[in-house]
C-alpha cells in the first residue's frame, strides 16, 4: 500500500525519484531502513500534515489543518498580503463600499476559469454564498457549513453583471473583508457542486494555484500545478500531504527524508533541525490555546471554580518546561498578536494552588470529578498529551478528581464541537484566527451555543459580552472596536468560562532543498512561490 503518489503526467526523473522515495518510506515506516535517507522527488512537495483532513469543501471545514491544504487549491475575492492579515484583491480586482457600509459592490477577475473549465463569474460568487446561508438553496444539504456564521450580516447577493457582484449587508459589519479572505470565505465550482453534491468535499474544484489529483484515506491528498492560473502557474509540479498524527513519527520522517516541510514542529525536536541540512521557521501569529470549561452543568457552572481551575494550572511551567519557550501565557481569549484590539493592561491568572484551593473550599467544590477531553494532535493542539497531563497534575494536587478521555483529532472535535453538556466538564482547544472579531463572536456569544450552530461547547453567557461582541463587529472605527474588545476581554477574564494557557509561536522545518517558504500569520500553507529541487 502505497504511502503516497504522483501524478502520472509528472517528468521521467520525477517519477524514478518518487519510485526512490516511496520505497524507502515505505521501508522506514515499516522499521527497516537501515539508516537509509530517502529522497523525495525535485519539483513535487512532500508535506506532514498533523492529521487527515475532514473534507476539501472550504465552506463545511473549520480546521486550519484543513486550510492548509484548501488555500492551494482555491482562491477567494480576496486574500490576505503576502506575510500580513491585510486584505488585498483575489478574484475581485477592485471594491466599493457604500457610505454606510452596508453595500460592497465587487468587480471581478475576467478570464478566470474553474478547475473542471467552468467560468468564474458573478453567478458562481452568488452561488457559494447562498448555498452557505440560505436554507432554501438546492444544494443547502451539501453542508452543514460551521463557519456561515462569518457571514451572517449578507442579506443579500445580487448578480448586477456578469463581473459584477454586489453584497448587502444587514448592518455595517467591519470583519467582512477580512473573513471574505479567511477559507470560509474561498470560492468553489458550482457545476462540480451540482456533479458531487455531498461528495464535493472529497471532489474539490476551485481557481487556485494547484488542481485536486488524489485522495487516498489515511495516506495523501495530491495537489498538481495548474498551468493555467491566472497569477502565474506555480514553480511545484504537485504538492503530496501525507496525514501524520503522532509528531514524534512526523519529526523522523522528516529526519529520514521522507517529507520536505513538516508543521507544528514539537517543541521538544526543534534542537534536532539546527543543521544545515533543514531551515526552521518561527513566527507569531494570532494563536490561542485554552481549556472549555463546562458552564452549563457540573463543577464549573460555579464561577469561583472556574477561576480555581485558572489559579491551579502552572502555565508558566506548561510554556517553557512543556512548550520549551515556543509559547507565552495566555492574559485572557484575545492573542496579543492582535496588537490595536489586545488588553495589555490584563495580568495572566498567576500559578496560586493556595488561592485555587481556597476557592474551591468556598464553593464546596473539594474533590470534584471532572471529565477532560485532550486530543491526541490537531491544528495548534501544540503538545496536547503531555500538556493535559501536567494539567490533569495541577488540578489533582489543589484538590480535584480528573479523568482523561483521549480522541483523535477529528473524533476529538465531533465530541466537543456539538458541547460539553452531559459529556465532559472541560475540553482541550486552540483556535488560529483572522479578526479579533472571529472567536469570541464563535465560541463565548449566548447566541453562539452548539444548538444555534456556534462553537460556545461551555455555554458560556453573559449579556454585556453579548452587547460588546454585537457593538464591536458594527464599529467601522478601529478605536472604538479595540475599546469594546478590551472591554470584552477584561469581563472574560473575570468569568473564566476558559482556562487562558498559550499563546503559540508557530513554526515549520523544511529541508534544504526547499526554497522561497514562508509562514504566514494567517497560519495558512501558501505554496505556489515553493521551488523544490
Amino acid at each position: 500500500m502505497s504511502l503516497f503518489h504522483v501524478p502520472r503526467h509528472l517528468t521521467r526523473r520525477a517519477l524514478l525519484g518518487a519510485g526512490t522515495a516511496l520505497a524507502l518510506t515505505l521501508s522506514l515506516t515499516m522499521g527497516i531502513s537501515g539508516g537509509a535517507q530517502a529522497q523525495t522527488p525535485p519539483g513535487v512537495l512532500i508535506v506532514g500534515q498533523i492529521a487527515e483532513p475532514k473534507a476539501l469543501d472550504p465552506a463545511a471545514v473549520t480546521a486550519v489543518n484543513d486550510f492548509r491544504i484548501l488555500m492551494n487549491v482555491y482562491d477567494g475575492l480576496v486574500r490576505y498580503k503576502d506575510g500580513t492579515l491585510e486584505v488585498e484583491p483575489a478574484l475581485a480586482t477592485a471594491w466599493e463600499i457604500s457610505e454606510d457600509g452596508t453595500e460592497y459592490t465587487f468587480t471581478l477577475r475576467e478570464g478566470v476559469t474553474f478547475h473542471d473549465g467552468t467560468p468564474f463569474n458573478a453567478e458562481a460568487v452568488k452561488f457559494n454564498f447562498e448555498r452557505m446561508l440560505d436554507e432554501n438553496h438546492p444544494y443547502h444539504n451539501t453542508g452543514p457549513f460551521p463557519l456561515a456564521f462569518f457571514f451572517s450580516s449578507v442579506d443579500s447577493v445580487e448578480v448586477v453583471d456578469d463581473l459584477t457582484v454586489k453584497f448587502t449587508l444587514n448592518a455595517p459589519y467591519a470583519p467582512f473583508l477580512s473573513n471574505l479572505a479567511y477559507p470560509t470565505g474561498l470560492i468553489v465550482s458550482p457545476s462540480a457542486v451540482e456533479q458531487y453534491g455531498a461528495e464535493f468535499g472529497r471532489n474539490p474544484s476551485g481557481t487556485g494555484p494547484f488542481k485536486f489529483a488524489e485522495w487516498r484515506s489515511n495516506e495523501a491528498v495530491v495537489i498538481e500545478a495548474n498551468p493555467d492560473y491566472w497569477d502565474g502557474a506555480p514553480a511545484l509540479q504537485a504538492v503530496v500531504f501525507r496525514p501524520i498524527t503522532d509528531a514524534n513519527t512526523r519529526t523522523a520522517e522528516m529526519l529520514a527524508g521522507g517529507i520536505d516541510l513538516m508543521v507544528e514542529v514539537p517543541p521538544v525536536a526543534l534542537s534536532e533541525f539546527q543543521s544545515d541540512a533543514y531551515q526552521v521557521y518561527e513566527q507569531a501569529g494570532p494563536h490561542v490555546w485554552f481549556l472549555i470549561l463546562n458552564t452549563k452543568d457540573g463543577p464549573f457552572a460555579d464561577v469561583r471554580v472556574r477561576q480555581a481551575a485558572n489559579y491551579a494550572v502552572n502555565k508558566e511551567a506548561l510554556v517553557n518546561e512543556v512548550l520549551e519557550g515556543t509559547a507565552d501565557v495566555a492574559a485572557g481569549p484575545t492573542p496579543p498578536a492582535f496588537a490595536w484590539a489586545y488588553n495589555d493592561e490584563l495580568s495572566p491568572y498567576p500559578y496560586d494552588p493556595e488561592k485555587a484551593k481556597s476557592l474551591l473550599a468556598e464553593a464546596g467544590a473539594e474533590g470534584a470529578e471532572l471529565t477532560f477531553y485532550v486530543t491526541e494532535g490537531g491544528s495548534g493542539m501544540l503538545d496536547p498529551i503531555a500538556m493535559g497531563t501536567a494539567i490533569q497534575a495541577d488540578l489533582e494536587a489543589v484538590g480535584f478528581d480528573v479523568k482523561i478521555e483521549t480522541y483523535e483529532w477529528n473524533t476529538f472535535l465531533g465530541e466537543v464541537n456539538p458541547g460539553l453538556e452531559g459529556k465532559a466538564d472541560m475540553a482541550e482547544m486552540a483556535w488560529m484566527t483572522n479578526d479579533p472579531d472571529t472567536l469570541p463572536f464563535l465560541a463565548l456569544r449566548t447566541d453562539a451555543w452548539p444548538e444555534a450552530g456556534g462553537f460556545n461547547s461551555g455555554y458560556y453567557s453573559n449579556p454585556k459580552v453579548d452587547e460588546l461582541l454585537e457593538a464591536a463587529r458594527v464599529a467601522t472605527d478601529q478605536d472604538e472596536r479595540a475599546a469594546l474588545y478590551k472591554e470584552m476581554q477584561t469581563i472574560v477574564q473575570e468569568d473564566a468560562p476558559w482556562v487562558f494557557v498559550a499563546n503559540w509561536k508557530q513554526n515549520a522545518v523544511t529541508s534544504d532543498k526547499v526554497e522561497g517558504f514562508a509562514l504566514q500569520p494567517s497560519f495558512f500553507l501558501l505554496l505556489d512561490d515553493v521551488v523544490k529541487n
